[in-house]
């Protein structure tokens, strides 16, 4: 039996009835619930539900679809799900079959935003404040308050999270569209202190901080997200401009060598 056939007939043999409550408001689609349900579940619930998880996170599918919370749900629906998630928050995985296993095992886990202590992501160090365009952590006007003077916290989860870019057009994973107040960190000026930086497999800027903390010191600045004003005091030196990324800019020489090597033998016919 293939895993597609395992998991229909999973589908079948699961017990039918009411589902325990999903999380979420009851007013959100049916959809935004089962997702909502499932970050909670593979960033800070596992342990409380019983679900097995390998520490860089995943989970078996069998096993997130055996939690009574997803009894009306399916692999077929998990997959669409994870597809149209804007913000690429989970991530699909088959692994071969081998000795141990009949037939292919397919996992799942959420990308970043876990509590979780004993899950270790492989995320990508970033070197240089070249290596992402910006980063900025979206908050509220009360927490904004406490984040002034002792920085952003870590709070529960493993990391500070920060996005490449401010709500707009596009979704940015890492911040709230909701977010009132946008701060802009000095990604540079924290490495050079020996504060850690990665990348998440969904684009999300990630840091331990300094003991779960990074510091107003390394606030470039922070700006009103309705208007883009800034704070009184938190001007910095002007309006924060996306950097090309070091990709971006070896394309970009590449391109102008390109384009000198075009003229050059132009001009020399």
């Amino acid at each position: 039996m293939d895993i597609t056939q395992e998991l229909k007939q999973a589908d079948k043999n699961r017990k039918k009835g009411p589902s325990p409550k999903l999380r979420g408001h009851p007013r959100d689609e049916p959809r935004v619930r089962v997702s909502k349900s499932l970050s909670w579940l593979l960033r800070h619930g596992a342990k409380n539900a019983g679900l097995d998880m390998r520490d860089d996170g995943y989970a078996k599918v069998l096993d997130v679809l055996s939690n009574p919370m997803f009894r009306d749900v399916n692999f077929s629906q998990l997959q669409e799900i994870v597809i149209k998630d804007q913000k690429q928050r989970f991530h699909l995985l088959s692994e071969p079959r081998s000795s141990d296993s009949p037939s292919d095992i397919w996992w799942i886990r959420a990308n970043q935003g876990h509590s979780l202590k004993t899950v270790t992501l492989d995320m990508q160090p970033i070197i240089s404040a070249l290596d992402v365009p910006m980063a900025v952590h979206g908050t509220t006007l009360g927490a904004w308050e406490f984040i002034a003077t002792q920085g952003l916290s870590k709070m529960k989860r493993n990391h500070i999270h920060l996005a490449q870019g401010i709500p707009g057009d596009n979704v940015m994973s890492g911040m709230r569209n909701s977010s009132q107040i946008l701060i802009f960190v000095d990604v540079q000026k924290a490495l050079d202190a020996g504060v850690p930086f990665y990348l998440s497999a969904n684009g999300v800027v990630l840091t331990d901080g300094n003991e779960g903390f990074l510091s107003p010191v390394y606030f470039q600045r922070v700006e009103f997200a309705k208007g883009r004003s800034p704070v009184p005091g938190w001007e910095g030196a002007g309006p924060v401009v996306p950097r090309a990324s070091l990709a971006q800019s070896s394309l970009s020489v590449q391109g102008l060598e390109v384009a000198q090597s075009d003229s050059s033998t132009s001009e020399s016919t």
